[in-house]
């Protein structure tokens, strides 16, 4: 086992890291805390984790050494799946190097049985910066173990945001006079609709159009198979590939009809089993989803869910409904970016089942009703978004509403039997990289 662990330390000495490209993530600032954390950066596979720690990495090397800053990736094969691997780290590191590690970066620790009580020990009794990744729900606020409570702070990675992807494509412009400018917004135009249909995860953003897709599938089975199978121990795999491709030509779900769809396919699983099937797909960071808006919490749990998925490729790479779909895409594109930015989201459906995509809370208050219609030039379309946000916003009390739509921006003065407000237009280009939105 020491064997293994020189000779992960001996590469890591001689690994050439690669320059990465800077994201509005910075880990520099959590080094400047006056309490030290453990810091853990949690989120879907190929996200950009290890590259953000490559970045910390690179920075610390300007005033430290190689022996200081140390980074351990537990997805290395030659690593066992052993408690005593944890343990013998620190003192074999001691004895080849001739400093101590000051800053500790660890890749997928969860895969290591007791890794939170390792961390735990090696907090308290080292003067230590510690830096985790994970892409698992094990090590997110709601599941981390009791020993690291108090002492750990979540970093939530997504897919790169839009003014991201820019950045990575090397698009340069000007926010200020972008709506107005004939260079400018063509490519941005352009751009978007490739981050669109490909979406934001670092790897499939660099790599050639003609194999965007491939890569992706390849992600996807990769989760399926580890991220999902074998960390819940799924015996029947099948099904769980039947339930993932229903819920990718979905834009709702409940447990009775995707346990009534999947014995219709000739699926024989219980309702308890899908209902665990989801919530394994959600604690991997594939999908999530999203309650029905009401204050009584019997409604939130009997109504169907809305679901979306952590990057649009997925739809594209997978599903056989809405691969191409952009009032889909649309839709999907701004749950993640609400959920980026860590906004509390529900949907809004009435009796008649007219419908309101996001409904934004703030403690008790609703905060903001949006619609998300790529093409509102059709006036009938038009007329049902503005109708349905009209009726919420009486219900909820809300008279901030937003329509974000593929390129009208402005204000209009709406009424419908009484009900009058004004709703606010934007495309979604802009609404992704105004930060004031």
């Amino acid at each position: 086992m020491n064997q293994v662990i020189r000779a992960i330390l001996t590469e890591w000495k001689g690994k050439n890291i690669p320059l990465v490209i800077p994201r509005e993530i910075n880990l520099q600032e959590y080094l400047n805390m006056k309490i030290n954390k453990i810091i853990v950066l949690n989120g879907f596979r190929r996200v950009g984790k290890t590259y953000l720690l490559y970045g910390l990495a690179n920075s610390l090397f300007k005033s430290n050494s190689r022996e200081e800053v140390v980074n351990i990736n537990f997805e290395d094969e030659r690593i066992p799946i052993k408690t005593e691997f944890l343990s013998s780290i620190l003192p074999t590191a001691d004895e080849i190097f001739n400093k101590k590690i000051k800053y500790l970066l660890l890749d997928e620790l969860h895969n290591i049985p007791n890794w939170s009580k390792w961390l735990r020990r090696t907090y308290d009794n080292r003067d230590i910066r510690i830096f985790v990744s994970g892409s698992s729900s094990r090590m997110s606020e709601e599941e981390i173990p009791t020993e690291l409570r108090g002492r750990f702070l979540e970093v939530k990675v997504f897919p790169l945001s839009f003014k991201e992807f820019l950045e990575f494509k090397n698009i340069i412009f000007d926010l200020k006079t972008l709506e107005y400018s004939e260079v400018e917004k063509p490519i941005i135009l352009k751009a978007l609709m490739e981050y669109l249909t490909y979406g934001g995860l670092p790897e499939i953003v660099l790599e050639n159009e003609n194999k965007k897709l491939e890569l992706a599938q390849s992600y996807y089975a990769t989760v399926i198979k580890r991220d999902i199978s074998e960390r819940y121990k799924i015996k029947n795999e099948e099904s769980l590939k039947t339930l993932l491709k229903l819920l990718l030509d979905s834009k709702e779900y409940s447990i009775s009809k995707a346990y009534n769809n999947l014995k219709s396919l000739g699926q024989e699983v219980g309702k308890s089993t899908v209902q665990k099937y989801i919530s394994y797909i959600e604690n991997s960071y594939f999908a999530f989803s999203l309650p029905i808006f009401s204050y009584k919490i019997k409604n939130q749990i009997q109504y169907p869910k809305k679901i979306y998925f952590i990057d649009n490729v997925f739809i594209n790479a997978i599903s056989t409904k809405f691969m191409n779909n952009f009032g889909r895409l649309y839709e999907n594109l701004v749950a993640i970016e609400l959920k980026r930015k860590k906004k509390n989201s529900y949907y809004w459906k009435n009796s008649e089942k007219e419908e309101v995509d996001f409904v934004v809370k703030e403690d008790t208050k609703v905060k903001q009703l949006i619609q998300v219609c790529y093409d509102i030039t059709e006036q009938d379309t038009k007329k049902r978004e503005i109708k349905a946000l009209l009726k919420a916003s009486k219900d909820l009390k809300c008279d901030n509403l937003l329509v974000i739509n593929r390129d009208y921006s402005g204000e209009e003065d709406s009424e419908w039997f009484g009900i009058k407000r004004k709703i606010k237009f934007i495309p979604l280009w802009k609404w992704l990289l105004d930060e004031r939105q």
